[in-house]
């Protein structure tokens, strides 16, 4: 404390706080305190929160030393002021007619004040805990049979509350402040005076209590990758399950336990699924990469025998968790996949939609429609893209995906090559919902290429058609997700194929492929034109430009447009693209203003001036160039033909009137304009270029 300006120390402890609300809670009590702090006109130099499975706390520095509430005076109008005058003025404070105070002024007329009360830290802290947006929250004891009573996470049991070595009082539900706290439930559960905010850290871990989680995952990563070694074990780092064990102790441990190796036999995923959601265990692989036959737990104390009694009990209950998986393992393989999709029609997949087995029959027409047009694969993989589609929703019946939902289609693909289904297929049904999201592998593999867009643009068609698309930040479908995936898939193989023609594939009555309209289908189109932009953000391209060739219409080819787009962007970026598109812009205005939206071309009647005979030519020459660059896909080379416009137009602008008073003229030197936006029009619709 230096006489002006203090540490303050807050920590709100209760009874355990679930792992996955506490990075949130500390992140919210940081947040909330300063802006009541900003009611004050206070700024902390520093705020620091803290969370462990029994409290949260924050560290705020040089604060002020007064925590009294204060108050702000604010002059308004005068006391006959018009209504619409004092309004404003109680909208700006917050106050009612009756809260302000009337004073005279050194006129004699009355004149309107607002007094506004700004609370002290000790008034914010209960006002900080009274708001707290905890996802779940309760009420306990007594007082719980009133709605008025307080909310929190588990019941509440003491506060600490700090400025500089100074208590600051407030009590709120029948817990007072003070500066008292408890260590670590077993090494240290005595209560422990708190000094102040620089030694509450130090005071607490001499408690067996650490009380920042990052500290607390680094010593468990440290702790957890050293007992593998150890073993000659190399450990499968998991930063969602670090987070959660950090969550789970103070004191963290990590311990290597073992289990029967005869385990091993159970897909490796579903043990490492089973350690993870029910136990909150590590894996670890063997040198060669394979899963070992052990486990890390983390225990929250020092125990006296090393921890070998704690990794008995949890080696006794993991056994338990690993006999029901392989007995859910060997009952589902004893069902072929075809008799278990047979089940699939008891399973609604949407009320307007139908049932899962009609949603497999669906993708399964599709993605063999795929194949045997040359998208995907070879033709002679028709039948095997048929059959993966049917087989690919038929895990959803077993008892093994029933247990772990998150295994649907992994555990279909290990029953598939369980029954002795080529490779292939086994592979697309594993990987069919692949990718699932940002950063996730896309699969290249034909099959399962065909399957999994399949089954994408299928959920995607058939919610547009019963008009359930996103909305908003609202997409309970994920067709976001979908189209994404979908792009993926179509981009990394490089698929060629007309996206509205597979739409249509995909609509119920499977209608001519030209028919496309009668479904309102061109939404889907613009709905991946703009899942394209999210895609390719991150990748550096323009949306504008992905919106320059989408406008010309016709475009639908992704592979195709991309390309285009790639080209333009590149183009676009040199000084013959700016110039370009300057003076493409500068005719494009004019034939605006001018009203002109075509005019048909002829040569013209009157000697043309030098710049105009110039343009002529060299339009002439690109136009042909261009459009053969653009049908040969060679978008580079049509950008090319397009630079050789730019100083013929640069030229024609400086020296040339187009509104000539010669009506012949002026209408000539209009459609030489629309002959030069028809041209550049080929590649792209360079008004949607906002450089």
């Amino acid at each position: 404390m230096d006489g002006v300006s203090a540490d303050f120390l807050l920590e709100l402890r209760s009874e355990e706080i679930p792992a996955r609300m506490q990075a949130r809670a500390s992140a919210d009590l940081a947040r909330l305190f300063a802006e009541e702090l900003a009611k004050s006109g206070i700024v902390a130099g520093e705020i620091q929160s803290f969370a462990t499975p029994r409290r949260l706390a924050l560290i705020a520095r040089g604060l002020p030393l007064e925590t009294q509430a204060t108050a702000e005076e604010r002059k308004g109008p005068r006391a006959d002021a018009p209504e619409q005058a004092i309004a404003g003025f109680l909208k700006s404070t917050g106050l009612t007619r009756d809260q302000l105070v009337e004073r005279a002024d050194a006129k004699g007329h009355g004149v309107l004040f607002a007094v506004i009360e700004k609370p002290g830290r000790a008034e914010a802290v209960p006002a900080i805990i009274r708001a707290f947006p905890w996802p779940k929250s309760m009420r306990w004891g007594d007082a719980s049979q009133s709605s008025e009573s307080l909310r929190w996470v588990r019941p509440l049991q003491g506060i600490v509350a700090l400025l500089g070595d100074a208590v600051v009082p407030f009590e709120i539900a029948g817990v007072a402040s003070g500066n008292e706290t408890v260590g670590h439930r077993f090494h240290a559960p005595g209560r422990i005076a708190i000094t102040d905010a620089a030694s509450y850290a130090d005071q607490l871990r001499a408690a067996h209590v650490i009380v920042d989680s990052e500290e607390r995952q680094s010593i468990i990563a440290l702790g957890a990758t050293t007992a593998a070694a150890q073993a000659g074990l190399v450990l499968v780092r998991d930063d969602g399950l670090l987070a959660e064990n950090a969550g789970l102790t103070e004191w963290p441990v990590p311990l290597l336990g073992g289990f029967d190796p005869a385990f091993l036999a159970v897909p490796p995923e579903v043990i490492q699924l089973t350690m993870r959601t029910n136990q909150k265990y590590f894996a670890c692989q063997d040198s060669a990469g394979n899963l070992a036959p052990n486990f890390i737990c983390v225990s929250n104390i020092v125990a006296s025998d090393g921890g070998a009694s704690i990794v008995a009990g949890n080696r006794k209950v993991l056994a338990a968790r690993l006999s029901d998986a392989q007995f859910f393992w060997e009952q589902d393989k004893k069902i072929p996949l075809a008799r278990q999709a047979e089940k699939l029609s008891q399973i609604v997949f949407h009320e307007k939609l139908g049932t899962v087995a009609d949603k497999v029959e669906r993708v399964a027409k599709l993605a063999r429609w795929l194949v045997e047009e040359g998208i995907v694969g070879t033709p002679d993989q028709a039948d095997l893209a048929e059959q993966a589609a049917r087989l690919c929703k038929a895990d959803l019946v077993t008892g093994m995906v029933g247990e772990f939902p998150e295994l649907q289609g992994v555990m279909g693909g290990y029953y598939a090559r369980a029954e002795g289904l080529p490779d292939a297929v086994a592979d697309a049904i594993r990987d069919h919902y692949k990718p699932a999201g940002q950063g996730d592998d896309v699969p290249t593999a034909p099959v399962t290429v065909a399957v999994s867009l399949a089954d994408k643009l299928d959920s995607i068609v058939q919610f547009f058609q019963q008009d359930m698309k996103p909305s908003g930040s609202k997409d309970p479908f994920a067709l976001r997700r979908s189209a994404l995936g979908a792009i993926s898939l179509i981009l990394t193989s490089k698929l060629r194929f007309s996206l509205d023609r597979a739409v249509a594939i995909g609509s119920p009555s499977r209608p001519p492929l030209a028919v496309t309209a009668l479904f309102g289908l061109p939404e889907v189109v613009d709905f991946f034109a703009d899942r394209l932009k999210v895609q390719q953000r991150e990748a550096g391209v323009r949306h504008d430009l992905i919106d320059a060739v989408f406008a010309l219409g016709g475009e639908d080819d992704l592979v195709r447009l991309l390309a285009r787009v790639h080209a333009l962007q590149a183009f676009i970026e040199t000084d013959d693209g700016t110039n370009l598109l300057a003076g493409y812009k500068r005719a494009t205005n004019i034939l605006k203003k001018e009203g002109v939206e075509n005019a048909a071309w002829s040569a013209p009647a009157y000697p043309p001036e030098p710049a105009e005979a110039a343009l002529i030519a060299a339009l002439d020459d690109a136009e042909p160039r261009a459009a053969a660059a653009v049908a040969a896909e060679d978008f580079g080379g049509a950008m090319a033909a397009l630079a050789m416009l730019r100083a013929p137009i640069d030229a024609f602008f400086e020296a040339v009137t187009v509104n000539d008073a010669d009506a012949a003229k002026r209408g000539a030197r209009l459609a030489l304009l629309v002959r030069i936006r028809d041209a550049v029009h080929q590649v792209a619709d360079f008004s949607r270029i906002e450089k």
